[in-house]
C-alpha cells in the first residue's frame, strides 16, 4: 500500500544540449498539474488510459504563452517507478526548454523533488527495497560492462532475495527457539536447543563470510582499481596511459618533465575498471610547479590499489630507480621495461632481485609491443583471470560490507557462547543481533536519518 505524498517535480536528464529534455513528475496530482499547462484542442490528459504518449503543446495558463511543443508520457499507479501516478514531459532538449517547462509545472501545483527522491519514494511505497535503492546509483555510475551488469543483478533483487532468505533462516530458528524453551517435551531440551542455535549459526555465517570474500572484487568493479603509472621523467608513463585510453590523453613530449600533474581517467582492461592515475615523473627538482606534480605522484603511489612502474630499459638503473623499486615494495605492483626495440642496458639480475614476486612486462609503446601481455597481467593479479561477473552476489557497497562483518560478528558471538556455555535466552539476542543488521541491508530494519542521507547522494531527477 503506497503512502500519500504531495506531488514532486523535476528534471530527469543531464543539463546541456540533447535531442530531448525530461521533466517527471509523481504524485497524486500529476495529471491534474500537467493537464493545467497541457494543451491540444479540448483534449485532457487526465481522460487517457494508463502507459500512453501524446503529443501537444506546454502553455503557461497565466499568460498563455507557448513553452515548448512536446510528446507527454502518462503513466497511472501503481505500475509505476514511485507506485504513484507519473507523467513525464519529453521537451526539445536544452537548457531553456526544459527548464522553461519544469518552471511552469513548479507554478500550477508541484513541488521540486529533492535530491533522489523519487527512488526515494519507490522505496517508501514497497516497490524495491534499500539494497536496490542503492543499486539505482550503482548503474548510473557504472564506468565498465561488468560493473554495469553487477549492478543490473543487485537491482533485480538477487542480493535482496539472499539477505530475505537468511533472515527467514535466522528467524525460523529462533522461532523454534522459544517453542522449545517454553513448550519442552524432552529432559535435554536445553542441549538440543543449544545445538539448534549453533548448527543455524555456522550456516549463516559460511554464507555471510562467503559473500565477504567476494567484496574486494565487488569494490574493484564499482569504484575501479586505482592505478598509478610511476617513473623517471620521460619513461613513458604518459605514452603508456594514452594507449591504454586509446586516446591522447596526456601531453607526450621528449623534453623531462613535461606532465607536470596528475592526469586521471578511466579505462576497461579485460574486464577490469581501472582509474589510471599518470603522474609527474618522481624526480628531485628546483621547477616550483614540477615539484608540486611530483609531490602529487607521491601522494598517488600511497594511495593506489595498483602501481605501473615504468622503466627505460634503454638506459641503465640510476639511484632514483632503485628508490621507486624500494618505496613500491608493499604494493600490488607490475614493472614495465619500456622501449623494447631499443637496446636492453638495465642489469637484469639487479632488477629481478629488487623487483621478487613483481611480474616484469617488456613492452615498446611506439610498436605496441607487450600491450596485451600487460593488460592480461592486470587482470590476472586481481581476480586471477578472472572478474567474478557471474557471480550474482558480489559484494561492492561499503555499507552492505560493514552491515556484514557486524553479522559475521554476531554470529561468531554465538557460536562461541554456545560452546562456552552460555544461557539460550542470553545467545539469542545475538542472534536476533545478526537479523537486524541483515535487515539494515534491505531497509527491512533502519532509522528513518540513514534512509534520508542514502537518496540526499542521488541526482536531482532520479
Amino acid at each position: 500500500m503506497s503512502i500519500e505524498f504531495d506531488t514532486i517535480a523535476a528534471i530527469s536528464t543531464p543539463p546541456g544540449e540533447g535531442g530531448i529534455g525530461i521533466v517527471r513528475i509523481s504524485g497524486d496530482e500529476a495529471l491534474e498539474i500537467a493537464d493545467r499547462v497541457y494543451r491540444l484542442g479540448k483534449k485532457k490528459l487526465t481522460d487517457q488510459n494508463t502507459h500512453t504518449i501524446h503529443y501537444g503543446r506546454i502553455h503557461d495558463p497565466k499568460t498563455d504563452e507557448l513553452i515548448d511543443e512536446v510528446m507527454v508520457t502518462i503513466m497511472r499507479a501503481p505500475k509505476t517507478y514511485t507506485r504513484e501516478d507519473v507523467v513525464e514531459i519529453n521537451t526539445h532538449g536544452g537548457i531553456m526548454a526544459v527548464n522553461k517547462v519544469l518552471q511552469v509545472v513548479l507554478q500550477n501545483g508541484a513541488r521540486l523533488a529533492e535530491p533522489g527522491e523519487f527512488t526515494k519514494r519507490a522505496f517508501l511505497n514497497g516497490r524495491i527495497d534499500l539494497s536496490q535503492a542503492e543499486a539505482v546509483m550503482d548503474v548510473i555510475r557504472a564506468k565498465t560492462d561488468k560493473a554495469m551488469s553487477m549492478a543490473v543483478r543487485q537491482l533485480d533483487g538477487n542480493l535482496s532475495k539472499l539477505i530475505r532468505q537468511l533472515r527467514a533462516d535466522i528467524l525460523g530458528t529462533l522461532a523454534q527457539v522459544e517453542v522449545n524453551i517454553d513448550y519442552p517435551e524432552y529432559d535435554d531440551v536445553e542441549e538440543m536447543t543449544s545445538q539448534l542455535l549453533v548448527e543455524k549459526a555456522r550456516e549463516v555465517k559460511a554464507t555471510v563470510s562467503q559473500m565477504l570474500e567476494s567484496a574486494q572484487q565487488g569494490k574493484i568493479l564499482r569504484d575501479g582499481l586505482a592505478t598509478a603509472i610511476i617513473g623517471r621523467p620521460n619513461v613513458g608513463k604518459s605514452s603508456l596511459l594514452n594507449v591504454l585510453l586509446k586516446e591522447e590523453k596526456a601531453i607526450v613530449t621528449e623534453i623531462a618533465g613535461t606532465t607536470r600533474d596528475v592526469v586521471e581517467d578511466y579505462v576497461s582492461v579485460k574486464g577490469v575498471p581501472l582509474r589510471l592515475i599518470d603522474t609527474a615523473g618522481i624526480r628531485e627538482t628546483e621547477d616550483v610547479v614540477e615539484r608540486i606534480g611530483v609531490e602529487r605522484s607521491r601522494q598517488a603511489l600511497n594511495e593506489a590499489d595498483l602501481v605501473l612502474l615504468v622503466f627505460n630499459q634503454n638506459e641503465p638503473l640510476t639511484q632514483e630507480d632503485r628508490v621507486l623499486l624500494q618505496a613500491t615494495e608493499e604494493n600490488h605492483r607490475i614493472i614495465i621495461l619500456n622501449k623494447m626495440d631499443l637496446e636492453n642496458r638495465l642489469d637484469m639480475k639487479e632488477l629481478e632481485k629488487a623487483a621478487g614476486d613483481s611480474p616484469i612486462i617488456r613492452t615498446s609503446i611506439v610498436t605496441q609491443e607487450g600491450i596485451n601481455e600487460l593488460e592480461a597481467n592486470i587482470a590476472d593479479l586481481f581476480f586471477s583471470g578472472q572478474t567474478g561477473e557471474r557471480d550474482a552476489n558480489l559484494i561492492s557497497n561499503i555499507r552492505h560490507i560493514s552491515l556484514l562483518q557486524d553479522a559475521e560478528s554476531a554470529l561468531e558471538d554465538v557460536i562461541t557462547g554456545i560452546e562456552s556455555g552460555m544461557p539460550v535466552d542470553l545467545v539469542q539476542i545475538d542472534m536476533t543481533r545478526a537479523w537486524d543488521y541483515l535487515g539494515e541491508i534491505t531497509g527491512d530494519s533502519v532509522q528513518d536519518e540513514l534512509i534520508t542521507q542514502l537518496f540526499s547522494q542521488f541526482c536531482l531527477g532520479k
